[in-house]
């Protein structure tokens, strides 16, 4: 077993439940409340970066997707990796070393990993301009924290935070420090939600109305797994219940639907299933004696919520890891001159001869996004979720270098990841309806949409 890993397979039931007390952690800081300490009128919303010709980048955690990341910011010149942090030691070199072998840096990035908290000597280096995090979730917004303290930019992955009240720090730290805290969504920059983006905007749905979005996705060998996330991620399941995981499918519906830039979610419901999915995989999967087999999960195998926004207009959120089935985002977007389907995508607009559902190819010549008319070839040269990942990486370090605001900002992150606690409160409560806070504080009535 290497450094500060967990075993699953070697732990005790102290252990279990020593880390089931950790993620429980989120649903207490849910009922804490919003906290709104940064006082008005220091909105970041709209704030450029400072334009700089080369983007040096500090990035903490180096497992499976922190490489990932790695591998895509790199691939554009104009970035230099200059520092690593993981607290496993074979990881970090693991990854300079894949970066000395590329040959495109003139200096090797400089490594950290003595610690739980060594990532706070990272962030103190003066020749970082953006950290990247990309570790288990309940780091997400302590380190996003101490590297806006630190002066720098940061963008972490999803979800950003798991409480209401991580939310507000995220949003208050970046107000308080003129820092930028970017959530990792990579989803935004798909090709088909950028595509039926354009859409939109075109006004080929006409007003819109609804849709719907989801996270289900088959990870129950992944949470079982005795390496990368398996080693965290299956302890979300223990005392919380609720969309575990929303933005991969609210952040492009976010974007189609102009939240916080003209419309936000106001108040959602929300109700979990029966929990079963986990504990059958593992009695068919796992000994007889391994510990895991005396694991209690809480969180339902089906969430599905339903979001009201100040407009009107409903969206039904879902999530599901826990079940056999094909990956499935749903991304449906209507209005009132048709609709759009995806998994598999089809579309029907008003004035159709059919009443039934056709192609998308039709529309992409004049609607595919600039971004994958521009970056589209390396981008699927590269891979990374079909080369989703690189035109978010590629975005992000032009806005930086040409000195433009994030596409998605601090109160993006906060918005998008407020589900998570939220729909935990409403499930608790028998499904009754919770709000949203307005980490904008009134803002996005007068902001203008994204792109």
């Amino acid at each position: 077993m290497k450094d500060n890993e967990f075993d699953p397979k070697g732990s005790s039931r102290r252990d279990l439940l020593r880390l089931a007390s950790v993620a429980s952690l989120g649903m207490r800081l849910a009922e804490a409340g919003p906290q709104q300490s940064s006082p008005a009128g220091h909105s970041v919303s709209g704030m450029p970066f400072e334009a700089r010709d080369n983007v040096r980048i500090g990035v903490i955690g180096v497992g499976g997707r922190g490489n990932s990341l790695v591998d895509n910011f790199s691939a554009m010149p104009e970035v230099q990796v200059t520092a690593l942090c993981d607290t496993v030691k074979d990881k970090v070199l693991k990854t300079q070393a894949k970066i000395e072998r590329a040959g495109k840096q003139k200096q090797s990035p400089a490594l950290y990993h003595s610690s739980d908290h060594a990532y706070e000597e990272l962030v103190k280096r003066d020749d970082i301009d953006l950290v990247l995090v990309a570790t288990p979730w309940i780091w997400h917004t302590p380190m996003a924290v101490a590297a806006m303290k630190a002066g720098k930019n940061v963008a972490v992955e999803v979800p950003a935070a798991r409480t209401i009240e991580e939310c507000w720090q995220l949003v208050n730290t970046a107000e308080s420090t003129r820092r930028h805290c970017i959530q990792l969504e990579n989803c935004c920059y798909d090709y088909n939600e950028m595509l039926v983006l354009n859409m939109v905007r075109a006004g080929q749905f006409g007003e819109l109305t609804h849709g719907a979005c989801a996270y289900n996705h088959d990870l129950r060998s992944v949470l079982f797994s005795n390496e990368g996330e398996g080693l965290w991620r299956r302890f979300e399941h223990f005392n919380r219940n609720g969309n575990l995981y929303p933005t991969h499918g609210l952040g492009p519906m976010a974007h189609y639907m102009d939240i916080n830039r003209g419309d936000r979610f106001e108040y959602m419901v929300s109700m979990s299933s029966l929990v079963a999915g986990l504990a059958a995989y593992r009695k068919e999967k796992l000994a007889p004696d391994d510990p895991r087999q005396k694991e209690i999960y809480r969180c339902g195998d089906l969430n599905t919520s339903l979001i009201h926004t100040a407009k009107g207009r409903v969206i039904t959120l879902e999530h599901n890891t826990s079940s056999p089935q094909p990956y499935d985002r749903i991304n449906l977007i209507a209005g009132t001159k048709g609709i759009f389907r995806d998994y598999p995508p089809r579309i029907y607009l008003d004035g159709s001869r059919r009443e039934e559902f056709g192609p998308i190819d039709p529309y992409k010549e004049k609607f595919e996004h600039p971004y994958w008319k521009e970056t589209g070839e390396l981008a699927r040269k590269l891979g990374g979720h079909g080369g989703m990942d690189f035109v978010m990486a590629w975005r992000l370090v032009q806005c930086i270098r040409q000195g433009k605001p994030p596409d998605i900002d601090v109160y993006d992150a906060a918005a998008w990841s407020a589900p998570g606690p939220l729909s935990e409160q409403s499930v608790a409560k028998g499904s009754v309806p919770v709000k949203f806070p307005d980490f904008t504080r009134g803002r996005w009535q007068h902001t203008a949409p994204w792109g």
